[in-house]
This record gives structure tokens, C-alpha cells and sequence, in this order.
């Protein structure tokens, strides 16, 4: 008897130990544009310490991960900015599983200690430009979505011509602002949420007469390996607890 209960009790943890490995080493694949990168770093190993589960987190320009989506590349929870009807076309998302995350606004940075510009108003931002020695921001050819924006921007100032000599161009919002931290720019603009150079000082938004903010959105994918574990991590970046972080980031929650 004492050697049947032995053999239940072996068996049991042995059973339980497998479980507890499968959900230990549930593997969920999130995509993102470079906006969302600083607060889901503050949120991600937070789900991983609440689940057991681990997520595979890649990081790429807005418009590139807008078509890794597209053409079907396999990731259990994509995020991706507006517009979203390519996405919804394609049929790689679970449109009922749509789910906004946050906005984020392209913002103004200065080096650190320098005095910080009026940007209240499209004309101050415009004087600001005009008058600017250098000005950085991601290069829109790679797809920074910072940078598709704010060359849309320039188009709707008018300037974008006359400013074009003081253009440095940089490979993603944290370059930008290293050029600036650096003295290399005068002037530096990405997503705020990209903002964490210790060597600078953001000035704030645009306004949104002139640049309105880009809008975040999580699904499901179509392809999901495990359908319920990706709405988990959806559910649990779109939370309360997570708008904390997205404000932290100088970002709106929600649409």
C-alpha cells in the first residue's frame, strides 16, 4: 500500500512538473514600431513575472513592422499604428481583437541646459525651424513613423524645402536624440515616448494643429500559436496598471 501511494505521489509530481514547465516555457511573439518600445520594457517582464510565461519581444520602424503584418510574418500579438486597413485586409489579425493601446505625439528636444524654444503654436514652430543652425530626426526612408510624420509636417508648414540644408538625418528616434545630447543638432524631434537620452531636455509636443499623434493598436494574430496566452498579454499591456506606464512615457492611453 505504502509503495502504491509512493508510485501516485512520484507520479503526481512528476505530472505537475511538466505542467508547471509547459506554462514556464510558454512562448508568446510580440512585434512593435520603435514608439512603443520604452513602455512595453517596463511592461512586458512585468507579465512575464505575473504568467511564468516569456515573450519574444522585436522591435522595428513603424512602417516596417505595419508590413511584416501585412505579408503574414508569424507573431502572436502584433502592434501596429494607424491607419489599420491594410492590416484588417490582409487577414493576419483577429480584427475582433483590436485593441488601442496609446497614442504618442512627435515632440521638440533641446541639449540638455539649453533654453527651451516656444512651440505653442504652427508659427512658433515654424519660426523655431526656420531659425534652427541643425535639426535631426529619424529618417522617414527607413519607415520611422517619427519621422514619416514629421516630414508630413514640414509639407504642411511649407518649409520643407527651405530647411533641407540643416536636415541630419538619423537611424531612429534614440540617434536623433544622441545627435542632439551630442551638440551635433541643434534640434531634435521624435516619438516623446523615445525621449530618454539623459542629455537632453524635451520641450514638448508639436501641436496638433500641425502633427497629430500616432495611434498604437494590438491584435491577435490570425496565426497565433496559443490564441488564449497572446490575448493574455494583450489584455494585460491594454490595462489599467498599463496606462500608468504609457502616461509615465509622455503617452496617451487608449485611442
Amino acid at each position: 500500500m505504502k509503495k502504491n501511494l509512493l508510485s501516485l505521489t512520484v507520479v503526481t509530481a512528476l505530472l505537475l512538473g511538466i505542467a508547471f514547465s509547459a506554462r514556464a516555457q510558454t512562448e508568446i511573439t510580440l512585434i512593435a514600431p520603435g514608439g512603443a518600445r520604452a513602455p512595453l520594457e517596463k511592461l512586458v517582464p512585468a507579465f512575464e513575472s505575473k504568467t511564468g510565461n516569456k515573450v519574444k519581444m522585436t522591435i522595428g520602424s513603424g512602417l516596417g513592422t505595419k508590413k511584416q503584418v501585412i505579408q503574414g510574418d508569424a507573431f502572436d500579438v502584433p502592434i501596429v499604428q494607424a491607419p489599420l486597413a491594410e492590416v484588417i485586409a490582409s487577414g493576419n489579425v483577429v480584427v475582433s481583437s483590436e485593441t488601442p493601446l496609446a497614442s504618442v505625439a512627435v515632440g521638440v528636444a533641446v541639449k540638455k541646459g539649453a533654453p527651451k524654444p516656444d512651440i505653442s503654436t504652427p508659427d512658433a514652430v515654424k519660426k523655431l525651424l526656420l531659425a534652427a543652425k541643425t535639426i535631426s530626426y529619424p529618417d522617414p526612408a527607413g519607415g520611422a513613423a517619427a519621422g514619416v510624420s514629421f516630414a508630413e509636417t514640414l509639407k504642411k508648414m511649407g518649409i520643407a524645402d527651405q530647411i533641407q540644408s540643416k536636415i541630419k538625418l538619423a537611424q531612429g528616434g534614440a540617434a536623433a536624440m544622441a545627435d542632439v545630447a551630442k551638440g551635433n543638432a541643434e534640434i531634435g524631434l521624435t516619438f516623446v515616448s523615445e525621449m530618454a537620452d539623459p542629455g537632453i531636455d524635451i520641450v514638448g509636443p508639436l501641436p496638433r494643429e500641425i502633427s497629430t499623434p500616432t495611434v498604437l493598436v494590438g491584435y491577435v494574430s490570425s496565426h497565433a500559436k496559443n490564441p488564449a496566452a497572446a490575448k493574455a498579454l494583450l489584455d494585460f499591456i491594454s490595462s489599467p496598471d498599463a496606462a500608468a506606464v504609457y502616461k509615465a512615457q509622455g503617452m496617451q492611453p487608449g485611442r
